[in-house]
């Protein structure tokens, strides 16, 4: 493949309608791709995972800014497609100058959790910019797996691609695996099973005893927390203190203080 230099004007194309259309789930279904929005996202997507891009479409402005993965993208024999800022637009309004096409990752096996020693479990995640931020938490912490149970968001809507900053293309994600499956493939791979709760039974400050062994953290829903089946299938609840008048921290908060204790706990 070698770059297309022909430049898209129209933004009422039908190749500019397609792509736009993967917004939608029922179009990233059909298609078997997804879109990739704005540089971070891209400039990752085209270093960590290039197989899965299809196209880059990038306007002059952006190009003259990203020409590191313009020349990575064109290296790696991708199509390069430039476009005027008002096609940029109708692509995607969160665009920012480049968007990339890309095909549907596969869904992953839990053999990954095989010598983890952090893993990330999201039994019924359903906001898709807190999906992306326990994503990008997880891949800052240096954990090893992330898994979104089946029936939690899923992870190439645009918002959880957005809000994960690249991290989606830094480590394996497995979707689509019922939480009893988890937590059984957990247990065979030596995996404590801590589970994230406002009333958990020991301080997260407090448990460096079991952070230090191999862990895969359990995050509940948004709104209702862990379920009583998922609760009662942690080895242990562990909570983070609130000092203040907050009454909580919401997901990403909380995930992202027990996964840097737990990465403290293992590396110190």
């Amino acid at each position: 493949m070698t770059e297309r230099l022909d430049i898209l004007t129209n933004p009422h194309s039908d190749r500019v309608k397609n792509v736009a259309g993967l917004s939608r789930r029922s179009a990233r279904h059909r298609h078997r791709q997804f879109l990739v929005e704005g540089p971070q996202a891209v400039r990752e997507l085209v270093a960590h995972a290039p197989s899965l891009v299809r196209d880059v479409y990038i306007t002059e402005a952006m190009a003259g800014r990203e020409r590191a993965t313009v020349n990575r993208a064109r290296s790696a024999g991708l199509f390069v497609h430039p476009v005027t800022p008002e096609v940029a637009e109708a692509l995607s309004p969160d665009a920012q100058g480049i968007l990339a096409v890309a095909a549907l990752p596969s869904p992953g096996s839990l053999e990954a959790l095989a010598g983890a020693r952090l893993v990330v479990v999201l039994p019924r995640v359903a906001d898709p910019g807190n999906a992306g931020t326990l994503i990008r938490i997880a891949d800052a912490a240096g954990a090893d797996v992330v898994v979104v149970c089946a029936g939690g968001v899923e992870v190439t809507n645009p918002k959880v691609v957005r809000a994960s900053a690249g991290s989606l293309f830094h480590l394996p994600v497995v979707t689509g695996v019922p939480f009893d499956a988890v937590a059984r493939c957990a247990r065979r791979a030596g995996l404590r099973l801590l589970g994230a709760d406002a009333a958990g039974a020991v301080d997260v400050f407090a448990a460096d005893a079991a952070l230090t062994d191999p862990t895969a953290w359990v995050f509940g829903n948004e709104a209702q927390g862990l379920s009583a089946a998922e609760r009662a299938a942690c080895d242990r609840t562990v909570s983070v203190p609130i000092f203040g008048r907050a009454e909580s921290l919401n997901v990403a908060a909380a995930a992202a203080v027990c996964l840097y204790e737990s990465a403290r706990a293992q590396r110190r």
